[in-house]
């Protein structure tokens, strides 16, 4: 989860459980509490699959880098050899051996031992007394066929994770919305209760871009006995003791 959805996701707790702290019996404001409890359900689920996903690209690419520097330090510079040693007898085909996939993408570099492979199946007959191994050259397809499923795999957490990113941006600008929303119902019945309309301020805030700065969610408004009006209320910083003081850093209102 990034940044930003984690710090919403965050929020979005703590202003579920204020408000099961403060039930209301107003409907609307009921129907926003539920709503915050469905989207902070949803972003833990999403959250998941986008590790999953991440999880499955780092694999897959890690697999991949893996695979082709075995098949090039085996099979394939088994096959070069071979090649070699058939194109200085003066079969003219073993030359077409020694044009060995490099560090080019992956799918040409797929693509070039694809072609290799199948050469050398039909040339197997003739590269044999030369010394080309069957074994090898079985070894060569398992080892693609591994590669193919190391890409496919790769692939498909790249996918899962740019999706679910996606989805998690647009949840928390959903959870903003609500929470915004809610802002105007809890100032009104706390209007009279510093010590709780200072509560929902607390609950309701995201982090800042820098570390231990803090902003309301709603619209900023005096608190009796606090800053005047349009000043960011400051909330006590989460960070470990001993953090430097975050004073002149950047405050930021949730998306």
């Amino acid at each position: 989860m990034r940044a930003e959805s984690s710090r919403m996701y965050e929020m979005g707790g703590r202003v579920g459980m204020f408000s099961d702290g403060q039930p209301d019996t107003d409907e609307g404001h009921q129907m926003s509490v539920a709503k915050v409890k469905e989207v902070v359900a949803r972003m833990k689920v999403v959250a998941t699959l986008q590790r999953a996903g991440l999880v499955d690209k780092g694999a897959g690419s890690a697999e991949k880098a893996r695979l082709r520097r075995e098949i090039l330090a085996g099979p394939i510079a088994h096959l070069a050899e071979v090649g070699r040693r058939a194109s200085r007898t003066g079969y003219e085909q073993g030359r077409t051996y020694r044009y060995k996939p490099g560090a080019q993408s992956y799918v040409a570099f797929l693509t070039a031992a694809r072609s290799m492979q199948a050469k050398a199946q039909v040339d197997a007959k003739v590269l044999l007394k030369f010394g080309l191994s069957e074994a090898v050259l079985g070894q060569l397809g398992e080892l693609l066929d591994r590669f193919d499923a190391a890409v496919l795999l790769a692939d498909a957490g790249r996918t899962a994770h740019r999706g679910a990113t996606r989805q998690l941006d647009q949840l928390a600008r959903e959870l903003g919305s609500v929470v915004r929303t809610m802002d105007g119902r809890n100032r009104q019945r706390f209007q009279e209760n510093p010590q709780l309309l200072a509560s929902w301020i607390s609950a309701s805030t995201v982090l800042g871009r820098k570390r231990g700065v803090q902003v309301h969610a709603g619209t900023p408004m005096a608190v009796p006995g606090s800053a005047p009006a349009g000043t960011p209320v400051a909330v006590p910083s989460t960070a470990p003791a001993g953090t430097p003081a975050t004073g002149g850093d950047e405050v930021r209102p949730a998306t």
